[in-house]
């Protein structure tokens, strides 16, 4: 076990993270807010010199092997959000640290998930902090430092750390070297939410508003600056949103193939046509089901279109009161989370492809069961599955259902409905952030006690992190020298 390169890892992190809270001083400063800038530059010292300190024990080996990879991520996400929790305890602006805690997980991790009451209270420089981790953390904070720095030697060192901050069944390079995909994926990503803000801008929506609107939906987070989230907005606003949320929950890979002209490729990937058709699909089973409720076809459809793809791509952005809508509606929504975004997006959930994987997997076994002499494989985009890929993807589901069960009766304590215990648990491991009844668009986690809001902190990290990373860290083995 190379711990000395754990701590690298975390102090580079960390160093990163200092960097990135400077310009929430910038605007604390612009608008006089004093707490929040003694707050916050308290911060940005912390970090510095806890990133120097690491700097004392250079590691002898720089190779990352497959447990320094799970662990270092799993860590570094820990680590961030301990300090990135920091700014709003110490400014007083959210005074008990398990709420800062809740509210930096779940939006370094893109949930969402909220217990602010007054959203709008929130200094300045604070709430571009807490949107802007959404954009750090959407991408993945590890793959940002695989684009701006060497890390590790060894021909596996950064695709174990990519591995095990990347969503889906399996990660691939766009191109030969993994540090050109970790740009190439930040280009893309960069490109797609300055557009967004030009086109925010061009509605009419203010510059502090369009950015951290971009920001919240380019990580599929769903932090809104306002207390309705975006339901005060335009309807063209909310459409670019909609049709920007949908993109981000895209996988990368199909923007790449886009860039490079490879468009036949595009238009029979497997998981973007199943993506393409559950959203299409659910927008006008919703349609027709609000229809009595809006009593005009283009707003019901407004409405169904940036709800599904809010949930979908587990944003969690809202312009309705969906916790209002009929039942067929609710159950759609539901299912939705369960499902997610496309593998190698910025979205959460189980992923698309995943979904895919299971259902051709279970038909081949079902084919075993009829003929068992014959020889089956599972196929994705043309290429054969390898059973270690099928196996995984059981366990992940194996595992994703056990923390599910054991999460819901933890947080069944505090006496919540049924309802409240099953989607506030499913909207943190889904990483989507609204549920319903108390936690529904219009609600908040607020009232959960501070247990109940650590193991939905659990549930966000395990849940960005494809679940393993998080678990390791419990795991003796994982721990041991060989």
């Amino acid at each position: 076990m190379n711990h000395r390169m754990i701590l690298r890892l975390i102090s580079y992190i960390l160093r990163v993270e200092a960097v990135c809270l400077l310009p929430s001083v910038g605007i604390s400063l612009f608008y006089g807010e004093t707490r929040a800038v003694a707050g916050t530059a308290a911060v940005v010292v912390i970090s510095a010199v806890l990133s120097l300190g690491t700097f004392l024990l250079p590691p002898k080996d720089r190779q990352i092997g497959a447990r320094e990879g799970f662990l270092s991520v799993a860590l570094c996400w820990v680590a961030v959000s301990l300090i990135g929790a920091l700014p709003f305890f110490l400014s007083g602006a959210v005074p008990n640290y398990i709420d800062c805690l809740f509210e930096t997980v779940s939006g370094f991790t893109t949930t969402g998930a909220s217990i602010l009451t007054d959203i709008e209270a929130l200094p300045m420089g604070l709430l571009y902090w807490r949107s802007f981790t959404h954009w750090l953390g959407g991408m993945g904070v590890l793959v940002f430092l695989l684009a701006v720095m060497p890390m590790g030697k060894g021909k596996n060192s950064l695709l174990h750390v990519m591995r095990a901050e990347s969503p889906g069944p399996q990660v691939d390079k766009l191109v030969p070297k993994l540090q050109d995909s970790a740009k190439l994926l930040y280009a893309i990503y960069i490109g797609l939410t300055l557009v967004q803000i030009i086109l925010l801008l061009a509605g009419g929506m203010p510059l502090f508003d369009s950015v951290t609107t971009a920001f919240g939906t380019a990580g599929t987070g769903g932090f809104a600056i306002k207390g309705d989230s975006l339901m005060s907005y335009s309807h063209y606003l909310q459409g670019v949103c909609t049709v920007f949320m949908a993109l981000f929950g895209v996988n990368f890979s199909i923007f790449y193939l886009l860039l490079i002209r490879q468009f036949m490729k595009v238009l029979k990937n497997q998981e973007l046509i199943l993506y393409l058709s559950l959203m299409l699909g659910s927008i006008l089973v919703i349609t027709w089901d609000i229809l009595p409720i809006y009593r005009h076809v283009g707003e019901a459809l407004h409405q169904a279109a940036f709800q599904v793809s809010s949930i979908m791509t587990t944003t969690g952005f809202a312009t309705a009161d969906f916790n209002q809508w009929p039942a067929l509606s609710k159950t759609l929504l539901v299912v939705l989370m369960f499902v997610g975004a496309c593998a190698g997006s910025t979205g959460g959930g189980m992923k698309v492809a995943r979904v895919l994987l299971l259902c051709k997997a279970g038909r081949r076994n079902v084919k075993r069961m009829l003929r068992p002499r014959s020889v089956s494989q599972v196929h994705m985009e043309g290429q054969t599955v390898g059973e270690e890929v099928i196996q995984n993807t059981y366990s992940y589901l194996a595992v994703y259902l056990a923390i599910t069960v054991g999460s819901m009766v933890l947080v069944a304590l505090d006496e919540f409905s049924l309802e409240t215990n099953l989607t506030a648990v499913v909207a943190c491991l889904n990483n989507i952030g609204p549920g319903l009844d108390v936690v529904g668009p219009m609600g908040s986690y607020a009232g959960f006690s501070p247990f109940s809001k650590l193991v939905l902190s659990f549930d966000m990290l395990a849940g960005r992190l494809e679940i393993f990373p998080m678990i390791m860290l419990f795991l003796p083995t994982a721990w041991r020298k060989t």
